[in-house]
């Protein structure tokens, strides 16, 4: 069988039977084109917003921990969403699921940028959120479905680099757009984007894939677990307060009820056997969860401490923090087609292993450490984030069957999002615990590059852990 053959996707019963296997693998092509185009705006946003953050802060009059939440109220959404969307996707169509998401993102970025207060713009990030859900709950199942094992890896690999390179621009394009536009220029900016991204999936992106046509929705389950995982993220960002464990806790306790709610329903709106009964999914799950809460933080913490601290502007501070980016960029695509000759958990692992030694270097970042030094520490991390990515994306959704990929995409797509959200929430709480209540200034110079330090050693004890659940595989 040839390749083109081998890219045909799983249709709705109305598709034309008549296609031939060329048009289809070209098809195939070009709706990786549309889903990476998407999964290039999201990135590109968030980490052109860190280089906004001390703008939008003193915009707003806002607190350390408040402009944290610029980030986590997104993650929040995004993350409780994902799964129930996803499920409702394998019902009416995953295609349909997608364009409506990439509309209700486009519209909400849009609002964010012109907010009038910081109330508003920690409303409109929440429900841009919930647009980014729709979309990413369905992108890599409808590439895992388009692609078979055999090229799984390369087009896995391509989108995860085109994540990264979005994390590349973001910084240096974030920095520009905000030292002569504004803020809000991002929020316009990558609103535009998703109108163009819209069109083009109407174009360009055939098939549907109602892989659970007719089956009932789990409205139940998507409550509490929406519950459980908004009070277990809000909980862990909230330690230091007084709501933080109380949240924990009743969240922890809702996500258990949701594991026994789902076990016995028909149709759940998460298949829980697929983790008691898969350990290299559950493992690589694992993993995926640790390695984001080891590094999400990391570049809001060096754009608060290049812009603080060594008094950058943010397109300087940009030009820094583009590094990790370009190597991931380049890494992943490497990484993900070498998953698909060589053990994909073993270079999971040694790109974990590899974030390691870069994490333990800047536990040591001083008030005078030299910019060549971080940059340098920046291509370590990005080597690492880079072969771990690719190779542990394949490694999930390979180890489930076809019907579940979409449950398979939306539960990793979750995890990433959680451990973003712990990683911010660790962040936010160690730097409100060093500069207290008052808004961000360079006076607090000690204190920001303090709590870097912590924040740092942190990750590092995370990635540590995170090497033995990978190698476990």
């Amino acid at each position: 069988m040839d390749d083109n053959k081998k890219l045909i996707p799983e249709r709705d019963a109305g598709t034309d039977a008549g296609t031939t296997a060329e048009t289809t693998g070209r098809e195939a092509k070009r709706g990786l084109l549309v889903i990476a185009a998407a999964s290039f705006m999201v990135p590109f946003m968030a980490s052109a917003l860190n280089l906004a953050m001390p703008e939008i802060g003193a915009r707003f009059a806002m607190t350390a921990g408040r402009l944290a939440w610029v980030a986590t109220a997104y993650l929040i959404s995004t993350a409780i969403l994902q799964v129930p969307l996803s499920r409702l996707a394998d019902m009416v169509g995953r295609r349909k699921i997608f364009c409506r998401g990439v509309l209700l993102f486009s519209v909400a970025t849009f609002a964010c940028g012109l907010a009038p207060s910081g109330w508003a713009l920690l409303a409109t990030r929440f429900i841009s959120g919930a647009g980014s859900a729709m979309m990413f709950g369905t992108g890599t199942a409808i590439l895992t479905s388009l692609f078979p094992p055999g090229r799984r890896g390369w087009a896995l690999g391509i989108n995860v680099a085109v994540v990264y390179a979005a994390l590349a621009a973001g910084p240096f394009l974030g920095g520009m757009l905000t030292h002569h536009l504004g803020w809000e220029a991002i929020f316009f900016v990558s609103g535009g984007a998703g109108i163009g991204v819209l069109v083009l999936a109407r174009r360009r992106l055939r098939g549907e894939w109602v892989e659970a046509r007719g089956e009932r929705f789990d409205w139940t389950g998507s409550i509490l677990y929406g519950l459980g995982l908004a009070g277990v993220i809000y909980g862990f960002s909230a330690l230091s307060g007084a709501s933080g464990w109380p949240c924990l806790v009743m969240g922890t306790a809702a996500l258990v009820v949701f594991a026994l709610h789902e076990r016995r329903h028909a149709s759940p709106v998460f298949n829980v056997r697929l983790l008691a009964g898969n350990r290299v999914f559950a493992m690589s799950l694992l993993a995926a969860l640790i390695n984001y809460a080891a590094t999400a933080g990391i570049a809001f913490m060096l754009s608060l401490y290049l812009q603080y601290v060594r008094g950058m502007d943010a397109r300087h501070a940009g030009l820094i923090l583009i590094c990790q980016a370009c190597v991931q960029s380049v890494c992943s695509l490497v990484s993900g087609r070498l998953s698909d000759r060589f053990s994909p958990a073993r270079l999971a692992t040694w790109g974990m292993a590899i974030s390691v030694a870069g994490l333990a270097e800047l536990v040591f970042l001083a008030e005078g450490t030299p910019p060549a030094l971080i940059i340098g520490l920046l291509a370590v991390l990005g080597v690492g984030f880079g072969i771990f990515s690719s190779p542990n994306t394949n490694l999930i959704m390979s180890s489930v069957a076809r019907q579940h990929y979409g449950q398979a995409a939306a539960i990793s797509g979750t995890v990433r999002l959680a451990g973003q959200a712990i990683s911010m929430g660790i962040a936010g709480m160690v730097i409100s615990f060093y500069a207290g209540e008052r808004v961000l200034t360079p006076a607090l110079h000690a204190e920001i590059t303090l709590a870097a330090r912590v924040t740092f050693l942190i990750f590092l004890a995370l990635c540590l852990v995170g090497v033995r659940a990978s190698g476990r595989r």
